[in-house]
């Protein structure tokens, strides 16, 4: 009886981890690979084949067909497991965009530890520094979110010497007076992205040609300023990042200060954006958990609209007029994104024998 006892006892242990008898459970599947990971932040509708936002252009053009269940995070993920290339649609807003990135760092299935990360959406551009459907490579991210803020009705009557600073409301975090000296970087959410990799990419893409219809040319006119008047245009700059759509004169001129102000006068502002702090704290808590690299990080924001009104209009009724799907150059930003977005992302695919160890531009 003892060898059957033992025979039996063999068997169940063998069901109880999940096995059969005599057959052997199949080796499980190492994670992915990926070589880029492309984030946007919102879809009009369905990934393909209707009005798009900012993924869809990237699903059809870079054949990203496998569809990955993400539950955990805003939106299923999109693979090409040819070229490994991930695509991540995050969600508006800091907080979709931030939990997304997180869920996407900690998914088993992948491996992110030597991919790159290009965060490819639109943006509300400074007519100061480029013009409709420009792209803007970003060196700085900068929050536009964590402050103080009292009503601009009730900004206090300034001595002579504050009177420079209370330009706005806003008042940085643990601070007094808008602007105050000196910064400090405990209270801030300000990212600077590797230099080495943005100048590159920059440099690999700033000959781009971006298409220029006759209908923004026409809008060009109506504002003032040299960048703002030019066709588009492939530009470093600054990005703005605040959950709430600011628009106006006056906001613009706080975006100026304010980014002057976080980054110590080392950023200048371009363009604005939503959620790309959110974004780049996922991507910084990663990293240091050794999960992503934060140096493989790219931010390209293109301009689907200027953040101020056009000549002969007020604040209110410009931004009346500014709703998703209906941005002045809508369509021409999304296209200027993947245009030259994937020339980025393409090199890095062909070229990853070297970029894998190192990104380019080091």
């Amino acid at each position: 009886m003892r060898p059957l006892i033992a025979l039996l006892l063999l068997a169940a242990t063998a069901c109880a981890s999940g096995q059969t008898a005599g057959v052997p459970t199949a080796a499980p599947q190492p994670p992915i690979e990926i070589k880029v990971v492309v984030i946007s932040m919102f879809e009009q509708g369905a990934d393909t084949g209707d009005a798009p936002g900012e993924f869809q252009f990237w699903v059809e053009r870079e054949h990203l067909d496998q569809v990955l269940p993400f539950p955990q995070g805003y939106h299923d993920l999109r693979l090409n497991p040819r070229t490994g290339v991930l695509g991540l649609l995050a969600g508006v807003g800091t907080a979709r965009a931030a939990a997304s990135v997180m869920a996407l760092g900690l998914d088993p299935r992948l491996d992110l530890t030597h991919a790159y990360f290009l965060v490819a959406g639109i943006g509300g551009i400074d007519p100061a520094a480029g013009s409709l459907a420009s792209a803007v490579w970003n060196d700085w991210i900068v929050d536009g979110d964590l402050a103080y803020e009292i009503d601009a009705r009730e900004i206090p009557n300034a001595t002579a010497a504050d009177r420079a600073l209370w330009t706005t409301g806003y008042v940085p975090l643990r601070k007094n007076v808008p602007y105050e000296q000196p910064l400090d970087p405990a209270n801030i959410a300000v990212y600077h992205l590797n230099p080495m990799l943005v100048d590159w990419a920059y440099t690999l893409t700033k000959d781009i040609a971006i298409p220029d219809p006759p209908e923004l040319k026409a809008i060009r006119s109506q504002f003032d300023g040299t960048a703002a008047h030019r066709p588009p245009f492939v530009l470093k700059g600054t990005n703005l990042s605040a959950s709430t759509f600011w628009h106006g004169q006056l906001m613009n001129r706080w975006a100026e200060d304010w980014v002057k102000y976080m980054t110590g006068g080392m950023g200048s502002y371009a363009i604005c954006g939503m959620e790309d702090t959110g974004t780049l704290q996922s991507l910084t808590f990663l990293a240091n958990a050794h999960k992503v690299d934060l140096n493989r990080v790219l931010v390209l924001r293109t301009a689907s609209n200027y953040d101020v009104p056009r000549n002969g209009l007020s604040a209110a009724e410009s931004i009346a007029q500014t709703k998703l799907g209906h941005y002045s150059a809508f369509l021409p930003a999304l296209d200027a994104a993947y245009r030259v977005g994937h020339v980025v992302v393409d090199s890095i695919v062909e070229h990853w024998a070297e970029d894998r160890d190192r990104p380019p531009g080091s």
